[in-house]
């Protein structure tokens, strides 16, 4: 599973020999999990007193009808609570467990679900020349500040040169935010004229990268409802415009959700992937709700891989998702 920011990314390059940097990779990662346990606060307090008076006491229909009650109101999803539920209740009976072996046993359940089933499908392939990345969500899902912390991690952490398109052409602020963005980040900026086409942005960012030597072009679109059939049409249709500027392109489209919508962020995965193929999911705002498992209910329910997490404002509270880390943070 990818944890870091190196293990996210594919780069065809040697990996580097742990030695010295081991270490402060682990110490960072260490960290990054207290940030994501004490910001998933809401979620945990709000099953993790379930859970625990479930499991420990004496397991009968009532004891799994209360735990099922508790995921399901964090979000997790009917159907991958049953489906967790259900094997728990089987494993107990047929091994004995009970206390603290039912919540570890629970917490490896919920990590598997949350994995993806494909091995090396929540990684990212920047192996392309240059690698396109578009970037797709409802207006307020964070989507423009991602996509510059995004950035900045590829040009400082990955030392990777990265083109920022911003196709997001109705939105002056969401523009003039993503070049604060870029400017930040180091990375070249791609604009057009208000109200502009988002495709032609698309088309020259990429043409940019290809003729600068670029190495990542990460496209900015408009913030859309997924019920509107017209706006995200058109977002097929920036894809397609992309796809002529660069045969195969874009190589990921990464939607990102609001964890604070609950059961509404299953729809809208559902429906922007139907729109645009979707390969990965960046959840944000994992901090203000307490219905954090929707993590668990995207990556278990639709398969589409839960790639990047956002746990707060700082530029490193923006990481890679770890599903067993994520399910720790959850319960314990």
């Amino acid at each position: 599973m990818a944890r870091d920011w190196q293990d996210l990314f594919v780069t065809g390059a040697e990996p580097a020999s742990e030695g010295d940097a081991e270490p402060a990779r682990e110490e960072e990662r260490r960290g990054f999990f207290r940030r994501l346990r004490d910001n998933m606060a809401k979620t945990r307090q709000a099953i993790s007193a379930e859970v625990s008076s479930t499991l420990f006491d004496t397991l009968d229909a009532e004891t799994w009808e209360h735990l099922e009650e508790a995921l399901i109101a964090a979000d997790v999803g009917a159907r991958t609570t049953a489906q967790v539920v259900e094997r728990l209740e089987r494993e107990a009976e047929a091994d004995e467990l009970d206390g603290p072996a039912l919540t570890r046993r629970l917490t490896e359940l919920l990590a598997e679900l949350a994995a993806p089933a494909e091995a090396g499908a929540d990684r990212i392939d920047l192996r392309h020349e240059p690698t396109v990345l578009l970037v797709v969500g409802v207006n307020g899902t964070g989507k423009t500040t991602t996509i510059g912390k995004l950035a900045w991690h590829l040009r400082h952490t990955l030392d990777r040169t990265v083109v920022i398109g911003a196709a997001d052409t109705f939105r002056a602020a969401a523009v003039e935010q993503l070049e604060r963005w870029a400017e930040r980040a180091g990375c070249a900026f791609v604009r057009g004229a208000p109200d502009a086409d988002p495709g032609s942005v698309a088309f020259d960012a990429v043409g940019v990268a290809r003729r600068d030597g670029a190495d990542v072009v990460i496209v900015d679109t408009a913030g859309r409802l997924h019920t509107q059939d017209d706006l995200m049409a058109e977002l097929g249709k920036v894809a397609r415009v992309i796809g002529k500027q660069l045969p195969g392109a874009p190589h990921e489209t990464l939607l990102t959700i609001d964890a604070t919508t609950g059961q509404n962020g299953v729809r809208q995965a559902r429906l922007f992937d139907e729109a645009v193929p979707v390969s990965g999911i960046v959840l944000t705002k994992l901090d203000g709700t307490a219905k954090g498992g929707i993590a668990l209910a995207i990556a278990g329910e639709l398969g589409i891989p839960v790639k990047l997490i956002g746990v707060g404002e700082a530029l490193e509270d923006l990481r890679p998702f770890d599903p067993g880390e994520f399910a720790r943070a959850l319960l314990t």
